[in-house]
């Protein structure tokens, strides 16, 4: 059976599924995106991500393509229509099909829609074999990486750069303060020397990460102790632990940077006891059972 798709208004067999040349998200790369994991049928975070697309559109001046509860009923119908349980759910909003010109349209036009659902493999069971290598590059976007912008090339760039390199991640760094940021695709944490979680502060410089959210909410439920504060690049070569998150790597730890080992190379107990309580978010604790 052929990939179901959202497009502005219609439900097409995704080989047939096209958007008009002239969209202003493939001319310009006008437009927002987000991706949601469903496990088990439900939208993990549904709430952290619809918020997130809204803030996000408020930022560029975009509208939503439709009201709150309309846009749900349709993430779902992609879903249903796909069979798809276990998968990622991503949705693009741009600013729609005009005339080609930098500026924005002198007269409103529809925002532009695309859904798309795909399956996934299963939520990982043993984080022992869910660690992975990263590698370190300057931070080369722009300085609104707060919004989530279909406009991805660096991130692109510093994706390839980490396969080449063997690696699943860049972790990207200010060249002008030797601050980690976040990385390409991910929100960045480390356990530091002295045992404290750590992950950067909100700012323009960063997504604000739905799952590093939802993490730090079952922290606080938890006791757990951690801190939103900047580290340096030779506080991550010190670290204990690294990991990072995201709707696709949920908590992955990361055991060697640039060829050198985290730690001991292996996965930490603090990520390992992370991972347990993320395990537990995605599969239906009570903050995330709706």
């Amino acid at each position: 059976m052929s990939r179901i798709a959202y497009v502005n208004g219609r439900y097409l067999p995704q080989p047939d599924a096209s958007v008009n040349i002239e969209d202003r998200g493939y001319q310009f790369g006008d437009g927002i995106y987000e991706v949601i994991h469903l496990y088990n049928s439900r939208f993990i975070d549904e709430e952290l991500h619809l918020a997130r697309l809204e803030r996000s559109l408020r930022e560029i001046a975009l509208p939503m393509p439709m009201p709150l509860a309309s846009l749900r009923m349709v993430l779902r119908e992609v879903a249903r229509r796909n069979r798809v349980t276990e998968g990622l759910l991503y949705m693009q909003v741009t600013r729609g099909v005009t005339r080609r010109d930098h500026a924005f349209p002198n007269k409103p036009i529809p925002p532009a829609l695309v859904v798309t659902v795909k399956r996934i493999a299963p939520y990982p069971t043993n984080v022992d074999l869910w660690g992975a290598a990263a590698i370190t590059m300057p931070d080369l976007r722009w300085a609104r990486c707060d919004i989530k912008t279909v406009n991805l090339l660096p991130n692109c760039l510093a994706r390839q750069a980490a396969r080449e390199n063997g690696a699943i991640e860049a972790v990207l760094y200010d060249e002008g303060t030797g601050m980690v940021t976040e990385g390409a695709a991910t929100s960045f944490w480390i356990v530091d020397e002295a045992g404290t979680i750590r992950t950067q502060p909100l700012s323009d410089a960063i997504l604000p990460g739905c799952t590093r959210a939802a993490l730090m909410a079952e922290l606080r439920d938890a006791g757990i102790a951690f801190e939103e504060r900047e580290f340096s690049m030779a506080e991550l070569r010190r670290a204990r632990e690294a990991f990072i998150t995201s709707a696709t790597s949920f908590v992955k730890p990361i055991t060697k940077i640039d060829g050198a080992l985290v730690g001991d190379g292996e996965v930490g107990p603090v990520v390992r006891k992370l991972f347990d309580i993320f395990a537990r978010h995605v599969k239906g604790a009570m903050r995330n059972a709706a």
